[in-house]
């Protein structure tokens, strides 16, 4: 297998864990550990299949990671997103240079506003109790699909 195919390869399995997040976040509303471990666990091996430098590639990838889990703790700090969530971001930071990385937040924002709307609307016309929970690991995992269709697959930059 070729470096490009196993690259690839890496991110249909990532595009795959972005499937289960969302899925086990609308069934049990959590984000399993171990999903999140085995896609920060497998950047490394998606670095090097891509070619990337040890400096400044992979420190920036790290670097990117860093300060996206320090900003987003902040936000789980004041309970304005689950952990889950901070742990699966943190990890996709590890993939994605900084601008498919923004465009993934910006995304995620946009489609977590109308899953808000959605869910929030439901849980009132079902006459629910308690706070709502919104499953944010859809929006997370939408996002990050979209990047990986618009900014990775081969044929991305002919649909436009």
């Amino acid at each position: 297998m070729t470096g490009v195919n196993f690259s690839y390869g890496l991110l249909a399995a990532l595009a795959i864990a972005l499937l289960v997040a969302a899925c086990t976040d609308i069934r049990r509303r959590e984000i399993d550990n171990w999903l999140t471990a085995g896609v920060a666990l497998a950047a490394p091996l998606y670095w090097w299949a891509s070619g990337l430098s040890l400096w400044p590639g992979v420190a920036m990838q790290v670097g990117i990671a860093f300060a996206a889990f320090l900003a987003l703790a902040g936000l789980f700090a004041i309970r304005a997103m689950g952990g889950g969530d901070v742990k699966l971001l943190s990890a996709l930071a590890l993939w994605l240079p900084i601008v498919p990385f923004l465009k993934l937040l910006v995304m995620m924002a946009l489609i977590g506003g109308v899953l808000t709307i959605i869910v929030a609307s439901w849980h009132k016309l079902a006459q629910r109790k308690g706070k709502v929970q919104i499953p944010y690991g859809v929006a997370i995992a939408t996002a990050g699909l979209w990047v990986l269709t618009t900014s990775y697959w081969p044929t991305a930059g002919q649909l436009g």
